[in-house]
């Protein structure tokens, strides 16, 4: 069953790389190709996924990162330009991490699926809901997970949750696959899905390693999909994206070699990192959102 999910990941793989190829051949030969700064570009891809794969999220640091360098892109090209930038890096690291990492079959494809369905089932829903709301929630939610889990940590041992599982059976798949579906369409509503799903399998028991394979997949099987609208479209920085795309992928080539290697204790350690990070960065945003609203009153 995993080979059919790197299968697919493979063919999505092709289908995204055949079409991202002919945009921009066609782009250098109607002279389009924009003239962006390579070396800038190239490092920016090189830090975010190699960032990306140990779970902190490539999108928000690739865009502080534009800025801070100043690459200029359009404000209507950011979104389409992290999209078709960061595909074939989270592609790798889906393909890497189901490999080295042992995962139940059954729990990887079903919460997976749950994921996408969640993403366009519920895109309706969640993208009326206010996107405020959500991330103080979240916020909230990641902040309790990340002190709990810091105490569950085994050189505190103060709360003894979490476990070594690789699977779920029962009750506990079901908990899996709704919670799954809800964080994928969470992500149309601009919640990452990286941090809540380390915090979802980690509190129905599974050892933290395993989450890296269902939330890289989860994500694998949506970007090249929503990648390819935003290149049809024209709706994205060329230059810049094949940069990040070719630089990322050999960030997540080093930095999958360090997790794979990681002692658990320490990937405990990071996973709990990670949650407090993407916890204060959404309060953080619902804060300057808040000042924003009193300003303009």
């Amino acid at each position: 069953m995993l080979n059919l999910v790197r299968g697919l990941l493979l063919v999505f793989t092709v289908f995204f790389a055949t079409v991202f190829g002919k945009d921009l051949v066609k782009a250098k030969k109607e002279g389009t190709l924009e003239n962006d700064n390579v070396v800038k570009a190239s490092f920016i891809g090189l830090i975010t996924d190699f960032f990306d794969t140990l779970g902190i999220g490539s999108f928000a640091p690739t865009v502080a990162l534009s800025k801070a360098l100043k690459l200029n892109i359009p404000d209507k090209n950011i979104p389409g330009t992290l999209n078709v930038a960061h595909t074939i890096p989270v592609i790798i690291e889906a393909l890497i991490f189901t490999t080295v990492i042992k995962v139940d079959s059954l729990t990887l494809i079903t919460m997976v699926g749950a994921s996408v369905v969640g993403s366009y089932i519920g895109a309706g829903v969640i993208s009326r809901m206010e996107e405020k709301k959500i991330q103080l929630i979240m916020g909230i939610a990641l902040a309790i997970t990340a002190i709990l889990m810091l105490l569950g940590h085994p050189k505190i041992n103060l709360m003894p949750i979490g476990g070594d599982a690789i699977g779920l059976t029962g009750i506990k798949l079901v908990l899996g696959v709704i919670g799954n579906f809800i964080l994928g369409a969470l992500m149309t509503a601009g919640v990452g899905l990286y941090a809540p799903c380390m915090a979802l399998v980690y509190f129905l028991g599974m050892s933290p390693a395993v989450a890296f394979p269902i939330m890289m997949t989860s994500c694998a099987m949506l970007m090249p999909v929503a990648s390819t609208k935003f290149i049809k479209e024209q709706a994205y920085a060329k230059k810049v994206s094949l940069c990040i795309a070719v630089f990322g992928s050999i960030g997540v080539l080093l930095a999958a070699y360090w997790v794979k290697s990681m002692p658990m204790e320490l990937l405990k350690a990071l996973v709990i990192v990670v949650i407090a990070y993407t916890s204060v960065t959404m309060l953080k945003a619902v804060y300057k959102a808040n000042k924003v609203s009193e300003e303009v009153k």
